[in-house]
């Protein structure tokens, strides 16, 4: 009596995939350091999707190696990469990378499916998380056009965003709260211009602003941390801003006089004003 084989457990299929991923990423020059937990490519970060975004990032050319970590979020790692510039050098570059397993898909449709710009997607948990990368990219595209500081995005696929690097020799420019350069009163209303020039030039809100992601750069305040922001189309953006504008505040309340929060909206969002 012939014997029926035994399904291949779901595991070792999946396993066998992110092998053959990690071999093709090797062959191009990319090698997941498996030693050092925060690479483990069975772990939060490096899953299968993951590693199939990464190689075809690579095998596009839009990165040419990965480094070691810069920081770890409450939603994602970012690694250093490597980027071929037009004349042929390898620059420094920052892949940002998602956590499916872990993202807070809750937290995200709320930014998210109140944005006319994302109405269409789907709401299961990677389409979210794909669709946040994605809005990043674009929020980081919309400030450049703009005029207003932030990184430079380069590329994005799945879960990963490709984009500028803040920092010299190596080291990230430090937050805010870590260190606030010059005078505060200057340093407070550089931040309130910040989310003036958001709102009113690239018709955006950031949604999350604190003193952890803005970056003290030789040239002035930096934004980072931009994939939640929103336009004023969406439901719950006056309320955002006003948020955003009471954590600037206390943040500055113990440095430098600061001005009522709800004259700082006003000067903002000037007629469109409304209570909220």
């Amino acid at each position: 009596m012939r014997s029926t084989p035994k399904p291949r457990d779901h595991h070792h299929e999946n396993f066998d995939r992110i092998e053959r991923l990690d071999r093709k990423l090797a062959n191009l020059g990319i090698k997941i350091r498996k030693d050092e937990d925060s690479w483990k490519v069975t772990g939060e970060v490096f899953d299968e999707t993951t590693l199939f975004a990464l190689y075809k990032l690579v095998n596009k050319k839009v990165i040419s190696s990965m480094g070691g970590s810069i920081s770890t979020g409450k939603e994602a790692n970012v690694f250093f990469a490597g980027r071929i510039s037009i004349s042929g050098e390898e620059t420094g570059a920052a892949a940002k990378i998602y956590r499916i397993r872990t993202g807070n898909f809750t937290a995200m449709s709320e930014y998210i499916l109140g944005d006319p710009r994302f109405s269409n997607i789907r709401h299961t948990h990677k389409d979210i998380i794909f669709a946040w990368t994605k809005k990043e990219y674009s929020n980081l595209s919309r400030i450049q056009d703009a005029g207003i500081s932030g990184p430079e995005p380069f590329a994005f696929d799945r879960n990963i965003l490709i984009m500028e690097f803040l920092g010299e020799n190596g080291i990230p420019y430090p937050q805010m709260r870590q260190h606030l350069p010059g005078i505060p009163e200057e340093r407070y209303a550089e931040s309130i211009g910040l989310i003036r020039d958001l709102y009113q030039k690239a018709r955006l809100i950031h949604g999350d602003l604190s003193e952890y992601n803005i970056l003290t750069g030789p040239g002035g305040l930096v934004l980072i941390d931009m994939a939640q922001a929103v336009t004023p189309e969406h439901p719950k953006a006056y309320s955002f801003l006003l948020r955003d504008i009471k954590n600037i505040n206390r943040f500055f309340a113990t440095k430098c006089e600061t001005t009522d929060e709800r004259e700082l909206f006003r000067s903002i969002v000037g007629e469109e004003f409304f209570e909220i």
